[in-house]
């Protein structure tokens, strides 16, 4: 039986996050799901007179491939994908995993080849910049349990959280924009953390359902070079198949010149990658008001309401600070007082105490306020 909820989403992605015009083509790709959203996606793509394209993908498979994958092997692949990806004007990633960590045996140097000649060109470069893209989870038992919930208890959240009244968040967003495009120097403490930089110049885009769901951030990009002190992420993060625990990174010009966590031995191969993973490409606010913990998934924990993401890796063109790089690892600092608290300063001015904004014309980002 189909869930009228998804009806409900898949219509929030047709019509708000893509915004799928008649003649156009929508890329509908699947991980690990074959009905369920992407049925109602397909029919909600034709209803408004759109192409709908499918391609079903598998985590255990894609495993098989990586494990002995070769670098033509990987070409031919991304040279499909890519062509594939140039053919439609919007696209929408479902990922349905029961394990996150499908991907944690392959070997360090095939997942960077994999980044470096698929992930990169085709993601990274060419559908964030090109198409009208959005991508979002789908609620199974392996989501629950990261939560810690029962699978139908998960599933309530997940509606809930990917259905906020994203129109009045587009609206509260506003200030918190428009004082970052005129901030030069922002200063983040909390506990193990005492961080300086500038963003000055760079760009502010603001997200309320139209790139990802769940959605609420509001994001753009250090200037590569003046990121000062230090950061403690207080959060789990998943990243190409491995947990990491414990992380913290100390800045010097910009750069991470030490760096400490769990596993430290697959921490140094990724911030190893290349140069400018060592350098940030994104810094964020979140405030989903129904996200409020952390579940080792980052499409939901960057959206933690009081809470901050701070990126080693490749920047977007539309926050452009020219880092570039094969990784973007959005980590997170939560800094409501359960999680140690924290500030946020813009030029001298504390805007967020404790993951609350307190200044009057942000108060409309704080929960009770985006969830009426």
């Amino acid at each position: 039986m189909r869930d009228p909820r998804t009806q409900k989403l898949a219509h929030l992605i047709v019509h708000h996050s893509t915004k799928l015009q008649a003649g156009e083509a929508m890329l509908i790709e699947a991980f690990d799901l074959r009905n369920a959203l992407v049925l109602d996606l397909v029919e909600e793509v034709q209803k408004v007179g759109g192409i709908p394209v499918v391609s079903l993908r598998d985590n255990a498979v894609l495993r098989a491939q990586l494990l002995n994958a070769t670098e033509k092997q990987l070409q031919l692949q991304s040279d499909i994908e890519l062509h594939q990806m140039k053919q439609v004007q919007a696209y929408v990633g479902i990922r349905a995993s029961d394990n996150v960590s499908e991907l944690a045996d392959v070997p360090s140097d095939k997942m960077a080849l994999y980044q470096k000649l698929v992930a990169q060109p085709v993601h990274l470069n060419y559908r964030v910049n090109h198409t009208r893209w959005v991508v979002l989870r789908w609620p199974n038992a392996g989501m629950a349990q990261l939560a810690n919930t029962s699978t139908e208890k998960f599933e309530d959240f997940y509606f809930d959280v990917c259905n906020v009244d994203y129109k009045l968040m587009q609206k509260a967003i506003v200030p918190l924009r428009e004082r970052m495009l005129r901030t030069d120097r922002v200063h983040i403490k909390a506990p193990g953390t005492d961080l300086r930089f500038s963003i000055k110049d760079v760009g502010v885009v603001s997200c309320h359902g139209e790139r990802n769901i769940p959605d609420g951030e509001c994001f753009t990009a250090p200037v590569r070079d003046s990121v000062e002190g230090t950061i403690r992420y207080n959060t789990q993060s998943v990243y190409l198949g491995t947990t990491y625990d414990q992380l913290e990174f100390t800045f010097e010009k910009g750069r991470i010149v030490k760096a400490t966590g769990t596993p430290q031995d697959k921490l140094d191969q990724l911030l190893d990658t290349d140069e400018g993973a060592r350098y940030i490409g994104e810094f964020s606010l979140g405030f989903n008001p129904n996200i409020l913990k952390p579940m080792k998934d980052t499409l939901f924990d960057e959206k933690i309401a009081g809470s901050l993401h701070f990126t080693p890796g490749q920047c977007y063109e539309t926050t452009e600070n020219g880092n570039r790089s094969k990784v973007h690892w959005d980590l997170v600092l939560i800094q409501r007082p359960e999680y140690g608290g924290g500030e946020i300063w813009f030029d001298d001015e504390l805007i967020r105490k404790d993951g609350r904004f307190v200044v009057k014309d942000l108060e409309g980002l704080n929960p009770e306020n985006l969830s009426r």
